[in-house]
């Protein structure tokens, strides 16, 4: 009996997460075109099969992070009956600005806490949510990343981000900002936030090439790109901007002369010139639209 009795409170537990999620995004203006994963992300998925993809991943250097600014991990209710994880540096004052990190195909590992909290310590008031897409699983070698990254579900990767929007409330002005497949889902989360999204950032992630959907966007970009790689190319970066353009949206941009990844700590081909003009832009961009 009382293990009938657990199952029906979790049952309804998870129904009641779902109803007071939609309840939520009923409300929102642009609901009804950003539920609908993108082929963008899936496409970015799709490079797990190229090997030469694969092998320009170096695999991250070893490293150990402790928060000095007092980050925490957290679960927040999804809209499909579950729960996520996420990594919460609170503001020390009340802030109804939140950023969302988004990690790159290795997963929620100690190096994109790492980035997060420099964010956190360089910007205004602002609450820094670092979100997991894998559920948990962290990947520390190529081969394990590309399996990672080519199983992530696109319908639960897009549930793991409204349930952070929900999570954040419906006051919250939403900032984004991830690299390499993060940086895909970055943009994806800007247009899921709908009029709560207040700006984004891409490093090197695949553009949403969907004019219709780009129109939704209640925000501009900035993009950081690299120019000696093959697959976000120079023509990737350029018809991005064609898209933006026609979509009625502005698109800010730098392709830099260095290869995927080049703003990663972790990578030993990591150009730090090119990495710190970068995220001397990306703090600029988010210190002039934050208020």
């Amino acid at each position: 009996m009382l293990k009938m009795l657990s199952i029906a409170a979790s049952l309804i537990l998870g129904a009641a997460s779902v109803f007071f999620y939609n309840q939520y995004r009923s409300e929102s203006a642009n609901a009804v075109c950003c539920h609908v994963p993108s082929s963008a992300t899936a496409s970015f998925a799709a490079f797990a099969s190229d090997r030469d993809f694969v092998n320009k991943h170096e695999e991250p250097l070893p490293f150990t992070f402790v928060s000095q600014a007092g980050g925490q991990e957290i679960s927040y209710p999804t809209p499909d009956g579950k729960t996520a994880k996420a990594w919460l540096i609170p503001s020390k004052k009340k802030s109804k600005n939140y950023l969302f990190v988004f990690h790159e195909w290795w997963g929620l590992n100690d190096h994109i806490k790492a980035e997060a909290e420099k964010f956190y310590k360089d910007l205004p008031d602002v609450n820094v949510i670092c979100l997991d897409l894998y559920d948990g699983l962290v990947a520390t070698t190529r081969e394990e990343a590309g399996k990672q990254m080519q199983g992530l579900k696109q319908e639960r990767a897009a549930a793991i981000v409204n349930g952070a929007i929900a999570y954040a409330g419906k006051k919250a002005n939403i900032f984004t900002v991830g690299w390499c497949m993060g940086g895909s889902w970055s943009l994806q989360a800007a247009l899921l936030a709908g009029n709560q999204a207040k700006g984004c950032i891409i490093y090197y992630g695949m553009p949403e090439k969907n004019v219709e959907r780009l129109k939704t966007l209640n925000t501009d970009v900035l993009g950081i790109f690299a120019g000696q790689e093959q697959w976000i190319s120079p023509k990737v970066v350029e018809e991005f901007d064609a898209n933006m353009k026609q979509a009625g949206k502005k698109l800010t941009y730098k392709i830099f002369d260095a290869d995927h990844a080049f703003a990663n700590p972790s990578n030993p081909k990591y150009a730090k010139e090119a990495a710190d003009e970068a995220y001397a832009m990306s703090l600029d961009y988010l210190k002039k639209r934050m208020k």
